[in-house]
């Protein structure tokens, strides 16, 4: 049986802020075979790698008194929310701000290294994948394409962005792996022939933001059944659900996968990847939880599932314990 393709979610964020330079060095000295950037926008159209485009949780940006009344509220996705936000800065005032860990209740270990290090440029990120492989370590980008039809509205043409950025740093024609919630994104970067692997990402339930103005747009779970499917086959290589549809809880809260999703995508040629694996009990699903939610639990149990469920790539927090888990196998051709 082979194995999924491991990738550093956001880099090593159980052991370091994410989607800083040591969160990303940390998850490729432990192993892993892709690491996952998100990226947002800049004012003056800098690909900047945040989980969201909303920075006050993420970074000590309310700290700065020169950009205390830059705080403002907007709506995105279909949101309400309030905070300091990417689109509003240019990349040499974001440069100045210092990352923190999104979830220090959790994460203290991680928290102690707040402050240390900046933001990322999505050609940062590149440029570190291209010294690692030049010492001879191969590693993929897995790049999450955030708020695209917001960004959009506020001026942004994420796929000409991105395209653009590939081709500039010499990754266009090299393997690189898009990914993002909205479809729309990802079939303007295929209609612009940009050489990647487009996963569509899956909630467990909802609508894409791209599709809240259309009653008639399929929901998430409409995407996953056969008609779904049979749709995205023609637009995407994969589908990356979140883990408990992998899981396919039960109503006590027990897993019973790997969900039929599975065998379905790969019967159309869909790689199937899934988010995120985290040994946390704040993030496991109820029966594999054994204390606090800062406490690991039963991960072990409650990964072994997704290890049988033959899945092409994985999402990771903790780095070597993915490795651990899932990299016993060689790994796949879809991974």
């Amino acid at each position: 049986m082979s194995r999924p393709l491991i990738i550093g979610h956001r880099g090593a964020p159980g052991y370091r802020p994410e989607h800083t330079r040591g969160s990303y060095e940390l998850a490729i000295e432990m192993g892993v075979d892709a690491v996952e950037p998100d990226i947002v926008v800049s004012n003056d159209g800098i690909l900047v790698i945040r989980h969201e485009n909303e920075l006050s949780t993420s970074t000590d940006v309310a700290d700065h008194p020169e950009f205390a009344q830059r705080r403002t509220t907007k709506r995105i996705d279909g949101l309400d929310h309030v905070g300091w936000f990417a689109e509003d800065f240019t990349w040499d005032e974001l440069a100045t701000l210092r990352c923190r860990e999104r979830i220090p209740g959790i994460r203290p270990g991680s928290a102690s290294f707040d402050d240390r290090e900046p933001l990322l440029r999505l050609r940062d990120l590149l440029a570190l994948l291209d010294d690692h492989r030049a010492r001879g370590r191969e590693v993929i980008p897995v790049i999450e394409v955030k708020h695209a039809s917001y960004f959009e509205e506020c001026g942004h043409d994420m796929a000409a962005l991105l395209d653009t950025e590939l081709a500039s740093t010499g990754w266009k024609g090299r393997r690189v792996v898009i990914e993002s919630f909205e479809l729309t994104i990802l079939r303007r970067l295929r209609e612009r022939g940009t050489h990647a692997e487009l996963v569509f990402l899956l909630e467990a339930g909802g609508i894409p933001a791209d599709q809240l103005a259309d009653p008639t747009s399929r929901s998430y779970t409409e995407w996953m059944t056969p008609e779904g499917l049979d749709v995205l086959a023609a637009h995407v290589d994969g589908i990356s659900p979140d883990k408990t549809v992998i899981l396919a809880p039960d109503a006590g809260g027990r897993a019973t996968g790997p969900a039929p999703v599975v065998a379905r995508a790969h019967e159309r040629g869909l790689a199937v990847f899934t988010w995120t694996c985290r040994p946390e009990n704040a993030f496991l699903l109820p029966p594999f939880r054994t204390g606090d939610l800062a406490d690991y639990g039963d991960w072990r149990s409650e990964w072994a599932v997704l290890a049988r469920a033959g899945l092409d790539g994985v999402f990771v927090d903790h780095a070597d314990l993915g490795v651990e888990v899932f990299g016993t196998e060689p790994i796949g051709e879809g991974g």
